[in-house]
């Protein structure tokens, strides 16, 4: 298995790994402009790991550096961990979290933090066995239903 972050220029690889992610969470998702994906990729605040057998994307995390303001540094927000249910209890997702925990130390960034709901068993099981400490929160969420 190989490990890789995309960055502009991987535009097709992160269509497979965002159409991936859909699937696994069985969410819908709208098809995503080439322009948005270009400018997503862009950004050195956004991460998207992917990993790979063979040529194949079997799983992958995307990721958002946070500047704090209590102090010079910044956190980084897991937004999503995926693996191919067929590649699931393989080490894949193990191996997302320690290379996006490596890259970000390398960058300075010693904390990340990833919400899980608390239905979700397998993914609070999976979390703490890395060694992750969970914190007691409530998420609020505000949308506009305007359309």
């Amino acid at each position: 298995m190989r490990l890789k972050r995309l960055k502009v220029g991987d535009r097709e690889l992160a269509k497979a790994l965002f159409a991936l992610m859909a699937e696994v969470f069985e969410e819908p998702g709208e098809e995503l402009g080439d322009g948005y994906i270009d400018r997503l990729l862009g950004r050195e605040d956004f991460w998207a790991i992917a990993a790979f057998v063979d040529n194949d994307i079997v799983g992958g995390l995307t990721a958002h550096t946070l500047p704090m303001t209590r102090a010079e540094y910044s956190e980084i927000f897991i937004y999503d961990i995926a693996v191919r249910s067929d590649r699931q209890r393989q080490g894949i997702g193990r191996r997302l979290m320690e290379e996006l925990r490596a890259q970000a130390a390398g960058m300075g960034i010693r904390e990340l933090f990833v919400p899980a709901d608390n239905e979700d068993v397998h993914a609070l099981d999976f979390y703490r066995a890395l060694g992750g400490e969970p914190a007691p929160v409530t998420i609020f969420t505000f949308a506009d239903d305007s359309e």
